[in-house]
């Protein structure tokens, strides 16, 4: 019951802040980028809270739950991203968009921007879908007795936190997420802190957990090196690596910063903050996953261990903890769609000239509208797969699509609008083609089929495109 209070507590604090929030939005630019006045500690904050999403807390933990200590090295692939886009973050700033899509229509012209939506929209909806999910596992665990009997199932919990993140959307947009995300950020990396020590006590240190991996048979879960080929380190690290080279939450944290300097500022401390939760998150759940032999509950590894392993009240913050992560994240990943349809399509091609008060009441129209189609997406097609798998997916959709069209308008004036629509729907196509046209198994040998992702293929083509049609349609 502590644990439904605390996060109860919690829930009721963020609507009261969105309603605080609500009435100082005036216009767009409030709703969807702040008013441009993040300083940098809040932008590591909310870019923190951002991106350790249910890919992380679910996603990476439970590929943990899986495979162990070898996960560990999950968190390459966004790390070395966020590096490289400290080589960025000043850049876009001083673009004064709101919008990814914005920026590649000024580059490549409208066909690039009409396509970037439509690749945009379909990832963050996906990674939508999978947060309302986690919210349903984190209630269906919260309100589970003794006996293992919860009072509400997971597909009901999945309504009730589809309601609560789109409502919450909808009050202030990104005024009300970003103050919040400096403390989720705050408390992520203290609950870990606070709750590893105590995990690895109750395992029995490293030799109890070998003993409890040797008796479920997974002696392979003490080892890092040989359990993972170099086609599963590509198919695991590319995939985020893309995305958070062109992501646009990323982005509009940046058009929300102050000035260019303080974006370049916030995304070199980010990547030291990034590391080490995600590093903490996948060592606690290594070390529970050793007293946890259901499979069916490693899913939920951390949910399970905050609810079931920890002293009460440490539980009931680190469940809040992961509740303000889903939260975060799917309110980002909402708000973003919302925000480029609006200004992308509706500003630009239906009613330029539409008054600030009318665009913020469509904004959140449009959260609502996307909101409710993640939650029939969620349960439809992102039922088919586990978090890992389902995030894996969007961010290649994602980064496939949009990235090298988005890093070449920023950095190579060789790039032509031809080849940028053509980057952007190979991508696009060859991500869905690969995942879900059954005619391609037929075409793909086997074990490559079978060993290899849509990533490695996907991205490989769209940045070939990207050249070979930018050369041969380039002007003197």
């Amino acid at each position: 019951m502590i644990h439904l209070v605390v996060i109860l507590l919690y829930l009721f604090t963020l609507i009261g802040i969105g309603m605080y929030k609500a009435g100082k939005i005036k216009t767009q630019s409030d709703f969807a980028v702040a008013g441009r006045s993040l300083p940098p500690w809040i932008l590591v904050g909310t870019m923190l809270a951002t991106w350790m999403g249910t890919g992380s807390i679910l996603g990476n933990a439970g590929k943990t739950y899986e495979t162990g200590m070898a996960a560990l090295i999950l968190p390459l692939g966004s790390i070395l991203g966020i590096v490289l886009l400290t080589k960025i973050a000043g850049k876009v700033r001083a673009f004064e968009k709101f919008t990814v899509p914005e920026i590649l229509g000024d580059r490549f012209g409208p066909g690039a921007r009409m396509l970037s939506v439509i690749a945009l929209v379909i990832a963050y909806i996906v990674i939508v879908s999978y947060q309302f999910n986690a919210g349903g596992a984190v209630l269906n665990t919260v309100l589970m007795d003794e006996t293992g009997n919860s009072l509400i199932s997971i597909q009901t919990g999945t309504i009730i936190a589809a309601i609560f993140i789109i409502a919450y959307t909808m009050l202030a947009g990104l005024v009300s997420v970003a103050y919040t995300d400096v403390a989720n950020g705050i408390i992520i990396i203290l609950s870990f802190v606070i709750s590893i020590p105590i995990f690895l006590a109750q395992a029995g240190g490293f030799s109890g957990m070998a003993a409890s991996f040797e008796a479920m048979g997974k002696p392979e879960h003490m080892n890092f090196f040989g359990v993972y080929s170099t086609m599963d380190i590509i198919n695991f690290c590319l995939p985020p690596f893309l995305l958070i080279m062109g992501d646009a939450n990323m982005y509009q944290r940046f058009f929300a910063s102050k000035d260019a300097k303080g974006a370049q500022q916030a995304t070199k401390v980010l990547i030291f903050a990034v590391l080490l939760a995600e590093l903490m998150i996948i060592f606690s759940a290594w070390v529970t996953s050793s007293m946890i032999p259901d499979a069916e509950v490693g899913k939920y590894v951390l949910i399970y261990a905050a609810h079931k392993l920890l002293p009460t009240f440490l539980g009931a913050i680190m469940m809040t903890t992961i509740v303000g992560i889903i939260i975060s994240t799917a309110d980002s990943f909402l708000l973003v769609p919302a925000t480029t349809l609006m200004r992308d399509v509706y500003l630009n091609y239906i009613n330029p000239n539409a008054d600030e008060k009318k665009i913020v009441l469509l904004s959140r129209l449009l959260v609502l509208g996307l909101g409710i189609i993640a939650y029939i997406v969620s349960l439809g097609f992102a039922k088919s797969a586990g978090f890992f798998e389902r995030a894996l997916y969007a961010y290649t959709i994602y980064g496939a699509a949009i990235t090298p069209s988005l890093v070449a308008a920023l950095f190579w004036k060789g790039a032509t609008k031809e080849g940028a629509v053509a980057s952007i729907i190979t991508g696009t196509v060859t991500t869905l083609l690969w995942k879900e046209a059954a005619f391609i198994q037929t075409i793909i040998p086997q074990n490559i089929y079978n060993n290899m992702d849509e990533v490695l293929p996907a991205i490989t083509l769209s940045v070939v495109s990207l050249v070979v049609v930018s050369l041969f349609t380039k002007k003197n």
